[in-house]
């Protein structure tokens, strides 16, 4: 295979439309996005249409080997080491399920963007006796690519730490590629289990570019609601947090940790926010008998201010639109109190811009897959934690 300076694809052929897949698994464990994308072009000149979407969920045996090893200081390694081929074979044959149900052929697809299923996200302030930023995705590119005969590329979130980030929020990337506009200036607000947004000044100029994690987006509802009610694994339509009212002792207590006054950017995961994290603040607050409705009130109500309180604070006085995504976007009194928050009367979804949100994530992989076959490097500037790189392992289905 030849290599070429803006890519592996060679220039003539990188001018066509192409079919890209991209998939994305996140924290919250449900199950497989699976993102089928036309791409044309790369950069900014990067034209993409969804022609198809769909979400495989996990089944509860599934999810219950990923949650023997996620987000643990300590696990069993073997399980750890299986588990990595597992998902590779698992998302490679979700993929063909996917090919088959819209009776498309894999040799029609160029790649595969596979993020894989985070286990660990570890950025250095979580142990600041060692300044080492590192995060792992289970389902290895290669069983991916063998899985299906399809280019893979994979592993995304490295190139990112070793260039200076904590490998995350990659949103940006494909968020300026794609939604950033000349005129108006925008925040793409994406809630999935960790909460993160990216600010789009006017005028396209990656320099100005913005984004960070907020902290909780929906991990702690939902590990909540499988605490108190098994078999539930989110809040829907917040019916039972409708049901209780906001502990403000509690929600003082929940948004006491350091981690909401550390310098942005900044990521986070389920190793900090988590059942732990709630089972402390409520001792600190005196709150551990408060009712199963208040508790699930008061998280929604830290999601939501943390989140308002983070863009109030990175975007200060400037004006913008805002654009919401990921799943954290269905739940009405999220949406609610955010709204309120930020004093706007509605936050539409990405689907106005043309990318729906449900499919965001998966897409965005696409297009950081795209970029490693057919583009170069956006430079985001000498800023830390947006490093100016091109991601992503290939993996040969040979």
């Amino acid at each position: 295979m030849a290599f070429f300076m803006k890519g592996i694809i060679p220039p003539k052929k990188a001018k066509i439309s192409r079919l890209l897949i991209g998939l994305m698994s996140g924290t919250s464990l449900d199950g497989l996005d699976v993102a089928l994308c036309q791409i044309r072009g790369s950069g900014l000149r990067t034209k993409l249409s969804l022609l198809r979407f769909n979400t495989i969920p996990y089944t509860p045996a599934i999810k219950a080997r990923i949650a023997e090893v996620f987000a643990k200081p300590q696990v069993d390694f073997v399980k750890l080491s299986q588990l990595h081929p597992f998902i590779g074979k698992l998302h490679g044959n979700m993929v063909l399920q996917c090919l088959r149900q819209w009776k498309i052929k894999p040799s029609a697809i160029t790649a595969i963007a596979s993020h894989g299923q985070t286990v660990m996200h570890a950025p250095a302030h979580l142990h600041p006796d060692d300044p080492t930023n590192s995060t792992f995705q289970v389902g290895d590119g290669d069983h991916v690519a063998m899985a299906t005969g399809i280019l893979t590329i994979s592993d995304f979130r490295q190139k990112h730490i070793a260039a200076g980030g904590e490998g995350a929020p990659l949103a940006v990337y494909g968020d300026y590629l794609l939604l950033s506009h000349k005129k108006e200036n925008r925040i793409l607000l994406n809630i999935g289990g960790i909460a993160n947004f990216t600010f789009l000044p006017a005028g396209q100029n990656a320099a100005r570019v913005f984004v960070t994690d907020t902290g909780p987006g929906n991990t702690l509802l939902d590990q909540a609601m499988r605490h108190y009610f098994p078999g539930r694994y989110f809040d829907e339509d917040a019916a039972v947090a409708r049901q209780g009212r906001v502990n403000h002792r509690l929600l003082a207590a929940l948004k006491a940790h350091t981690f909401f006054s550390l310098p942005f950017p900044k990521t986070t995961g389920p190793e900090l926010f988590n059942l732990e994290y709630l089972g402390r603040a409520q001792q600190k607050s005196g709150t551990v008998n408060l009712p199963v409705h208040d508790v699930l009130a008061t998280l929604t109500r830290f999601s939501a201010e943390t989140m308002v309180e983070a863009i109030q604070r990175a975007v200060k006085k400037q004006s913008f639109a805002i654009y919401l995504s990921g799943g954290g976007a269905h739940n009405p009194l999220l949406t609610q109190w955010i709204c309120e928050g930020l004093g706007v009367r509605a936050l539409p979804a990405t689907d106005v811009l043309g990318i729906p949100g449900d499919a965001k994530e998966a897409i965005l992989f696409a297009i950081l897959a795209n970029e490693t076959l057919h583009g170069k490097p956006v430079t985001f500037g000498k800023r830390s934690k947006i490093p100016s790189v091109t991601m992503g392992k290939i993996s040969l289905p040979y």
